[in-house]
């Protein structure tokens, strides 16, 4: 794609592949929705500007007041480029963050990783309700979250939410001397309360799509469920850090415990039904995206950008 700016081109591929995907146009409201279930959240005015990009490339056209297709060329392009594009992209963007992140177990300042997401205004009740439902069950990420009119990513009539990214562990890790590697996404299964294992597991390393975001529009875990009976599956990830860091890491996780974070779910060798690497010990640890998935198994569709940026944990616990 002729394209030199690298955020606009990511997006430009992402709209080709939804396009392609499609039996029918597809008009920018639609488009914004699908975006939104891949980390992409552009409110259908920035999707309008992206497609009038595509058609003076001659990828898209216009279908009267139906929406947009795919021309020849732009079948091209998205065969040639999509896959390659945004191969191992999620993982890099986390990592990036990870980085970025500064927060200090011990006195719980700095800056963390962040997820935005934003809902209609007459959703907002329902939202706090879902959300509080999986803090109070201790199977979130933080024990809090933050809302924000002021981001100009949330449309007029909309209130975002700013929850912790669990990605803020690996920056915690790096800046304390620890190796760690974010390993998979999965949806881990519960009876009676007690994680047993894993259902399913996805690898951050070579995926087009982060994998908690695809079980949850997949519907693959049981969120409410779990809150309600002791029986259900929640989102987790789960990163790897070398065996002999597991002392410091667990210091580290003590005073993040302290400060009202959620975690471990287990960790150390051979926990749950993770595959084992030589000299690796393994950390579960519960996703911010069940606050999502709460609000979307009670039919609430949020758009949701994961990783979208850093803030000082300060703005999560003051607004």
């Amino acid at each position: 794609m002729r394209e030199t700016d690298p955020g606009t081109e990511r997006k430009c591929l992402e709209i080709l592949r939804i396009l392609r995907d499609s039996r029918d146009p597809m008009g920018a409201k639609h488009l914004s929705e699908r975006m939104a279930e891949q980390g992409f959240v552009l409110s259908d005015r920035a999707v309008q500007y992206y497609l009038h990009h595509l058609d003076e490339l001659g990828f898209t056209r216009k279908i009267g007041n139906r929406g947009r297709v795919l021309t020849n060329l732009g079948i091209a392009e998205s065969e040639s480029a999509l896959v390659g594009d945004r191969i191992g992209f999620v993982i890099s963007r986390l990592e990036r963050l990870a980085f970025r992140s500064t927060l200090d177990p011990a006195t719980c300042t700095g800056d963390v990783a962040y997820n935005l997401s934003y809902v209609r205004n007459e959703d907002l009740d329902a939202v706090r309700t879902a959300f509080d439902e999986v803090i109070s069950a201790n199977i979130g990420f933080f024990g809090t979250y933050a809302e924000t009119t002021n981001d100009p990513r949330v449309p007029k009539g909309h209130t975002g939410f700013m929850t912790v990214c669990s990605i803020t562990m690996d920056g915690i890790f790096q800046h304390n001397g620890i190796p760690v590697r974010m390993a998979y996404g999965g949806c881990l299964n519960h009876k009676q309360r007690i994680p047993l294992g894993f259902n399913h597991l996805i690898g951050y390393k070579g995926t087009t799509i982060d994998p908690l975001q695809l079980f949850l529009y997949a519907e693959m875990a049981s969120i409410g469920n779990l809150i309600r009976t002791g029986d259900g599956v929640a989102l987790a990830n789960v990163r790897n850090i070398p065996t002999t860091a597991m002392g410091k890491a667990d210091e580290i996780m003590e005073s993040l415990r302290q400060n009202g974070f959620h975690l471990p779910v287990a960790a150390g060798e051979g926990v749950m039904n993770v595959p084992k690497d030589p000299y690796q010990s393994s950390i579960v640890i519960y996703s911010a995206m069940n606050l999502i998935g709460r609000a979307y198994e009670s039919g609430i569709r949020m758009k949701t950008e994961i990783g979208a940026g850093t803030i000082p944990i300060s703005r999560i616990l003051s607004e």
